[in-house]
Formats: C-alpha cells, structure tokens, sequence
C-alpha cells in the first residue's frame, strides 16, 4: 500500500462545505474553459483588434486558472503525489502567466484609455455635430422665410404696401399676437402708430422718442427683448387677467421719409430720426419664449425692409425726375416748334422783303443814275449824288441783314471754288477808289511775295469781308493813309492770346492768309472794340458815321465760316485803328491756267461803252422795274423790248435778241422753265440769246441758274455803271455770275 502524502485537514471536515466547494469548483472549472472558447471565437471574428495575442495570452492564464480549479476537485479526497504535483505545476503556471499578462496590461491599458479618449471625443464632436446641423437645418428655415419675406416686401414698390405687407408676413411666419411699426412725426421728436397687424385703423397715439427704451433700441441694429409694459409695447387694450408674450423692438433706417407720413413727413437729418421703430409681441398666457434664430430673422427683415423703402424712393424720384423730364421735352418740342414757325415766318417775311425793296431800290438807283447823265446844275447833281449815296447804303443794308439771317439760321454755305487771289485785291481796291479820291486819301496794297496768285476758296465772302473792312477804313478815315498788307501766316504767328478759341490746324494743302488795314482815322475807345463784332451794336463812331452796326458782324461770321479770326486794334480816339484777320484757304495742285476756268479780272471802268443797236429782250411782272431796266438799257444804246410774263417771252424771243434779262420769279410759268424752253427753241448755241436772270430774290442761286442753262445772274438793284459794266463783260466772256 502505498503512503499518503496529503495534507492532514487542522479542523474537522464539514461534508456539506466541502460538498459546495466541490460543486463551486466544478462550475468555476467550467467556466474557465469555457471563456477561452468566447476568446478564440472572438480572435477569430474580428479583423481589425489589434491585441490578439494579448487575448491569446490572457486565455491561456483563464485555461490555468481552471485547470488549477479542476485539479483542486481531487484534493478534497486522499490523493496521491501524483495529483499533488500536478497542482503545483498547474499553480506555478497559472502564476507566471498571470504576472506575465498583469505586467502586459500595465502597457495595455493607457492604449486603452487613449482609444477610450478618443470614443469620448469622437462621441463628443458626433453631439456638436448634431447640434451644428440643428443650427443649420434651423437657418435653412429662418433662411426659407426670410426669403418668402423678402419675395413678398419686394412684390411692390409702394412704400405703403410694403410696410404693411411686412406686418402681415411677420405676423404669420412667427405666429405674432400683434406687430407694429412707429413712425418718426413731422417735429421728429415723437413716434406715432401708423402701421398694426390685428388692427384695421392704427390709434395714432404718440410716444416721445427719447425714451430710454426707444434710445436702447435706435443704438444697435440687433432686435432688442423690451418690457411688455414699456410704452411702444401697449398695442392691445387690458382685458382680463393674463401674461403678456415676449416683447422685441427693431428698428428699420429710413432713408426718405418725405412719402411717409400722412401729413407729408419732411426728411430728417438727425441720427436719432432716421429710424422707425418695429414692435413685434408674442401670443398671450403662453410658455413661448424667442430664439435666436427668430431674432435673427427680424433682424434680416427690417434691414430687408429698408432696402425695399429705399429702392421704392429711388423710383418714385426717378418716375419724378422721368415725368418732369417728359414734361421738359413737351415744352422744349414746343418751343422747338414755335422756333422753327418763327424762323420760317422770318426767312419767309426777309425773302418778301428783300424782293419787295429790292424792285424799288432798283428804279431809285435806275432813275438817279439816268438823272445823272443829264444836264443838271451843281446844286441838282448834289442831291441826285445825295439820291445815289442813300440808296447805296440802303441796298447796302439790305443784304448785311439777308446775309445775317443766313448765316443765324444756318443756311448760308461757302461756295469753294479756285480764284485769283490777287485779283480779289485789285478788285476792292477798284471799287473803293472813287471815295479816296473824293476824300483825296492814300491807300496802299502791299502783297507778300509769299502771296500764291490762285487760291481754293469763296471768293465772294472773301471779297466782301475784305472790302466791308477797308470800306471801315476809308468811311472812318477824313485824311491821311490806308494800308492794305497780306502776306502768308506761318506757323509760329498763328495762335493769338486774344483769341483762346481760335485753334488753327496748319497742312500742306491749305494755307492760312494774313490781311491787315491799317488807317489814321478816328480810332475806337479800347472798351468799345468788343462791341463792334455785335450784330447792330454801335459805338459813338459809328453812330457819327451812320453805320448800321452790321458790317463787322457779317465778317466774323465769314471768317468763321472759313475757319478763321478776326480782331480789332487801337490806340484810343483820334489815333487810327487796325482791322486784322486770318482765313484758311486751299493750295490748288497745280499752279497753271490750263488748270482753272477763265476768270476775268473786273477793269475798273468800262469809260463811256455804249452798245448801240444791241437786241435785248426784258421779262418783268413789275411794269416800274421793267421800265427802269429798260430806260437803262436805252441810255447805252440798246434795241430794248419789254415783255410781262413768260409765255410773252417765249413768243417774242426771236435769233434777232441778244441777251434777255428776265427774272424768274413771275407769275405763270416758272422762270427756270422758260429758260429750258427757250433752249428748246435754239438746237444751236451760237444762235441762242444770252440768258440772264435780272431779279432781286436772294433765293435764286447760281447753281439752280447754271443747271437751267442761264449764262449768268444779276442782283438788283442795278445803276446805270453798273449795267454798262455788266453787259461789257456778258459779251466779252459770254458768262457773268455776280456774287450773290
């Protein structure tokens, strides 16, 4: 029999103790065993634990543990060595792989802790996030009806429609008891009630505006939480016992106030007047506090709000501005009407009256140069010269004011065309030379070496602004001398400082031409010097010499015309005066005659040329004019019959007739077509009479003559010189164009 190595119990067994030891270690055996199965399975389904042989470990320590337990069931009995060193080996097992997985855990456990941090902080942001999508979700919302809102404040531009159309869409997106909108009054020291929600017609009371509550909310753009018993906040009337709701005040900038108020609100410049005061109050005995996104759509709507009421300001002064504008044009159309009615009557009442007085002025002129052919004594040639002279200066005046409508109205253009510039000269100088020698006064023409002999330009408004300043000259001038210079300006010379607006453009094809008439005559006060380039304005020289104030006027119109300046100098009374211009005129390409259309040089007299049996043929409707034309013609020597009207012309006409005079401007057939007609008449052009329109009607030009067939146009009034003159040069050049 072999010996028991077992432990004597100290204390006397208890069967029943023992019996539940035994059954506890069964079970803790068990589940010892079976814990390491959960592991394994564990190990087994998860992918992604990083501690796997930690488990593996720690199972392993679980597999001692109940083993120890197990091997522990036969200790209770008499055992043998075997068992006994078998627990042994299976306690210090279990110990050393217990140490080993506590010292393993000791490193495991902050990884652990730290995962656990961040499941925390993962947990966390998960739960701000959350609340951050709350936020945005009610954003969206307060962004929903803050866009309805704004949709429905800017579906009118009615100042008065929006402020009401914002209490009602407040009212029903917050579910408000009552909204209200105080408005600033004509002082600006008080608010009054103008706008509500529930009520149909606003009581109208009024609250100062300084306030400490209405001050609080006028200091910041935010809506302000205010007492429901504060005065901007009794909107309802008290009836019963209850909680008011939660009261808020906004204000709302307004930019005009000037449509309002009822009583036509002026605009107010004070800061603490440029806002309306919006009150917006919660339903009664209710728990329904604001939150901040209902805050924050007030706000958005009142800023909204203003928007809208500027946009409508802004358009009701532009449909202002639109219907004062629309009112402008109807008066300035009318006055544009009226203008034009006035001008039309004025060229139609100077044309009427130039041919009117031209007719008469032609017979004055006519007769008196007759009259002067006679015998007469000194005293009766005196008053005949006296006769010529006025008539002269009235036919003169004349067409200073025809021009001068012409050239008021527009209508006046230069005819460019190549001349012989020095001939322009000699030509005044000619017709100037019977006053000088009268007045016995010396007049020189100096022409610059740099002067070209042709140039491209009017040569009519040359000519006449030319002689109307040294006519200035000679009228003003009782003695001394007349000098006539001109020379090419060059380019330095060109700018003057008395004429800022002058901006001359030199080029090769044109050329700028300087003339200069220097006199000793009476000289002009330097203060009346810019008077004399006003239209009928007269200076105490002038008044003297009986000048209309016309003259000067018309040359700077010319010279203007032709893109130049003209100016006056003088010492003062009684020490002369110079006239100084500059016109623009064109080069011609090539400088030889073969160039250009024959242009005669106008002698100065004609001496006493007759035309004795010369067949001439006069149309006139005037029976006075046409005796006048045809006593001058007789006294020259002429074969002269008359006819009235152009079917009498175009029976008279005959390869006998010269020359007709006719003008065309006769009742019947219209004096162009006679012209044609008598073409017709005549296949060749030697046998053709010389067509002339004899007439005193300024609107007949030389165009509308040249494309007819005339051969040339002559302005009455006509003296007996004059005649001679005319008919010299018709038959010497078979063409004569006077400058109309």
């Amino acid at each position: 029999m072999e010996s028991c190595n077992c432990i004597e119990p100290q204390w006397p067994a208890d069967e029943l103790l023992i019996k539940y030891q035994y059954i506890s270690d069964f079970f803790i055996a068990l589940a010892y065993f079976s814990i390491p199965l959960e592991l394994i399975y564990f190990v087994k389904k998860s992918a992604v634990f990083p501690y796997r042989w930690v488990l593996v470990q720690f199972g392993a320590f679980i597999v001692l543990c109940g083993a120890t337990h197990l091997i522990n069931l036969w200790t209770f009995t008499m055992h043998t060595r075997t068992v006994a060193i078998v627990m042994t080996t299976a306690k210090v097992f279990t110990a050393v792989v217990s140490c080993a997985t506590a010292l393993m855990l000791v490193h495991i456990i902050p990884d652990l802790l730290s995962v656990k941090t961040r499941e925390l902080f993962l947990k966390n942001k998960a739960a701000e996030l959350d609340r951050e999508m709350g936020l945005i979700r009610t954003q969206e919302e307060t962004g929903r009806h803050v866009r309805m809102l704004t949709h429905e404040i800017r579906s009118t531009l009615d100042r008065h429609t929006i402020l009401k159309t914002t209490l009602v869409e407040l009212g029903r997106t917050l579910a408000l008891e009552e909204c209200a909108l105080w408005m600033p009054t004509r002082t600006g020291l008080e608010l009054q009630l103008s706008y509500t929600l529930r009520q149909q017609n606003p009581v109208g009371y009024t609250v100062p505006i300084q306030l400490p509550v209405i001050t609080q909310v006028f200091s910041t753009n935010r809506a302000v939480k205010i007492s429901p018993n504060s005065p901007v906040a009794r909107l309802r009337p008290i009836a019963g016992k209850y909680v008011p709701g939660e009261v808020v005040a906004v204000r709302v900038p307004l930019l005009h106030l000037s449509n309002f108020q009822i009583n036509d609100w002026p605009e107010l410049s004070s800061s603490t007047k440029r806002y309306a005061l919006m009150v917006l109050m919660l339903p009664s005995d209710s728990a329904r506090q604001w939150h901040i996104h209902e805050l924050e759509l007030v706000e958005v709507v009142a800023d909204q709000v203003a928007v809208a009421l500027s946009h409508a300001a802004i358009l009701e002064e532009s449909m202002r501005a639109r219907d004062l504008l629309m009112d402008q044009n109807v008066a300035l159309d009318l006055a544009r009407r009226e203008a034009e009615t006035a001008i039309r009557a004025r060229n139609d009442f100077l044309a009427v009256m130039n041919h009117e007085m031209r007719t008469p002025m032609h017979a004055i002129i006519a007769l008196a140069s007759l009259l002067q052919e006679t015998d007469l004594t000194p005293e009766q040639r005196l008053m005949v010269e006296t006769i010529l002279k006025s008539s002269n200066l009235l036919a003169t005046l004349i067409n200073d004011v025809l021009d001068l409508s012409r050239l008021e109205d527009g209508s006046l253009q230069l005819e460019f065309g190549t001349f012989n510039l020095h001939s322009v000269f000699r030509e005044v100088l000619n017709l100037v030379k019977p006053i000088v020698s009268v007045k016995r006064l010396l007049v020189t023409l100096n022409l610059a070496p740099d002067v070209p002999e042709y140039a491209i330009g009017d040569e009519k408004r040359l000519m006449q602004t030319i002689l109307n300043v040294v006519g200035n000259a000679v009228k003003f001038s009782k003695e001394g001398s007349i000098t006539i210079t001109a020379f090419v300006a060059k380019s330095e010379s060109l700018r003057d400082s008395r004429a800022p607006d002058f901006f001359p453009v030199p080029s090769d094809n044109h050329f700028y031409l300087h003339v200069q008439v220097k006199d000793s005559g009476a000289g002009i006060s330097p203060q009346d010097i810019p008077k004399l380039f006003t239209k009928f304005a007269q200076t105490q020289s002038t008044k003297n010499s009986g000048g209309s104030g016309l003259g000067l006027a018309i040359c700077k119109r010319f010279v203007n015309l032709m893109e130049g300046n003209i100016w006056i100098e003088s010492d003062g009374i009684g020490k002369g005066c110079t006239a100084i211009f500059l016109v623009k005129l064109g080069i011609p390409e090539r400088l030889n005659e073969s160039k250009f259309p024959f242009m005669p040089e106008v002698p100065a007299t004609h001496g006493q040329a007759n035309f004795p049996g010369l067949k001439v043929l006069v149309m006139d409707e005037n029976g006075v004019s046409r005796m006048v034309t045809k006593g001058l013609l007789v006294n020259l020597g002429c074969d002269v019959t008359t006819v009235s009207s152009g079917e009498e012309c175009l029976r008279m006409v005959s390869l006998e007739h010269k020359v007709v005079l006719m003008d065309v401007c006769v009742p019947g057939k219209d004096g162009y077509e006679i012209a044609i007609r008598i073409h017709e008449m005549f296949t060749k052009r030697h046998e053709r009479p010389l067509i002339v329109a004899l007439t005193g009607n300024t609107e007949v030009t030389k165009d509308n003559c040249m494309r007819v067939g005339m051969d040339g146009v002559i302005l009455k009034p006509i003296s007996l010189d004059k005649m001679r003159s005319v008919l010299s040069d018709l038959l010497e050049h078979r063409v004569l164009f006077e400058a109309m």
